[in-house]
């Protein structure tokens, strides 16, 4: 791999871990690809975005900024009334930080920030995780120089001559599991349930039902870890508790390499960055979308998995108990099917994202300088 001059790279989204776990691996790569490179997040004062960063040691700012889709009149007027306000915070922090380039990964955040960098004449581009690409990303696909996208688009969203098909950038610590992962055969099997930082109730409810009251007749012997997010721990670790389900409950889990690690397949929503992840890891999966996602793009992002036939998709509104714990106990005895749809996975998997991302911000660099 050639080693590039050192660089000053300015990341900008947020609001989800979806959104800035893709961020992060891009600003990995482009560390490694160019030694002494300084990155700066500007991002929402969220926590989320803060959890998100914890423990990767890239300095952060943050900007007052609203978003404008799905609310009601009041929260839309008072979100046109800060973004001058958003443009000129963004523009502050640009002109200090002084980037050599500027990369949006999505969320509202990314509007007034990319929106500023291109006033200022440097090189902008985005990266869209998502089959349906959000508000900011589909208005800003006509100011950027490069557009990467982590599924085609079959939509026409974008113009087609800014396109480049990246994949999803995956974090370097996945990676490096991808990598060591074993597949000898295991006495038990565990399943994995993620409900993404946001719409997870559905889901956990959906779960706890399947495992809390079918455990001894259908389900047991198997091995549940089950991330809830905060507002339904107590309750779903309660629930398997007085049921007897042999599971290990968290609202989060930091080091999601070893949980990885240690499951055979997943329960999960259908956002972006988890999918791009199973796939670079060979691990099927049950879908299940947030049914109230944006543009329903997560049954979109769930489709294409499901097509190629690494993953199973329900839509939670026609799904029971009965019916899921059928599904995790059909998967759970037949290796054989996990096995050929983790390959179906791999196949989908692109680990060399954050590289192709690197790359395209290099060339926007290379073709200022010129």
């Amino acid at each position: 791999m050639r080693q590039e001059r050192a660089i000053r790279l300015l990341l900008t989204g947020g609001g989800t871990g979806g959104h800035l776990f893709p961020a992060i691996a891009a600003a990995e790569a482009f560390c490694r690809r160019c030694p002494g490179t300084e990155v700066l997040f500007v991002g929402t004062r969220r926590k989320m975005d803060a959890r998100s960063l914890a423990g990767y040691g890239f300095a952060s700012r943050s900007i007052h900024c609203y978003g404008l889709k799905g609310k009601n009149l009041m929260e839309l007027c008072k979100a046109l009334a800060v973004m001058p306000f958003s443009l000129l915070e963004a523009a502050w922090h640009i002109h200090r930080f002084a980037p050599d380039v500027v990369l949006g990964v999505g969320g509202y955040v990314t509007g007034p920030v990319v929106a500023a960098a291109k006033m200022l004449g440097l090189p902008t581009l985005i990266h869209e995780q998502n089959s349906v690409p959000g508000l900011a990303n589909r208005k800003l696909g006509r100011l950027v120089q490069r557009i990467c996208l982590s599924l085609p688009d079959t939509g026409g969203y974008f113009p087609k001559e800014k396109v480049l098909l990246t994949g999803n950038p995956v974090r370097q610590k996945i990676l490096e599991l991808a990598r060591a992962r074993q597949r000898a055969p295991k006495d038990n099997c565990t399943v994995l349930v993620l409900g993404g930082s946001q719409g997870a109730h559905g889901l956990n409810m959906l779960v706890a039902d399947a495992f809390a009251g079918s455990s001894k007749a259908m389900l047991a012997g198997l091995c549940l870890i089950h991330q809830t997010g905060e507002k339904d721990e107590a309750s779903v670790r309660k629930r398997y508790l007085e049921a007897g389900v042999n599971a290990q409950v968290s609202a989060f889990f930091q080091d999601m390499p070893e949980i990885y690690g240690r499951a055979d397949f997943l329960v999960s929503r259908a956002g972006a960055t988890t999918l791009s992840e199973l796939a670079v890891l060979g691990l099927p999966a049950i879908l299940i979308p947030y049914p109230y996602a944006a543009d329903n793009h997560q049954e979109k992002n769930a489709r294409y998995y499901e097509q190629s036939g690494g993953a199973i998709l329900f839509h939670e509104h026609q799904l029971t108990a009965e019916l899921l714990a059928g599904a995790v106990k059909e998967l759970a005895e037949n290796r054989s099917r996990r096995g050929a749809m983790g390959q179906e996975m791999l196949r989908l998997g692109c680990p060399d994202a954050a590289e192709a991302i690197v790359d395209a911000c290099l060339q926007a660099i290379g073709a200022r300088m010129c």
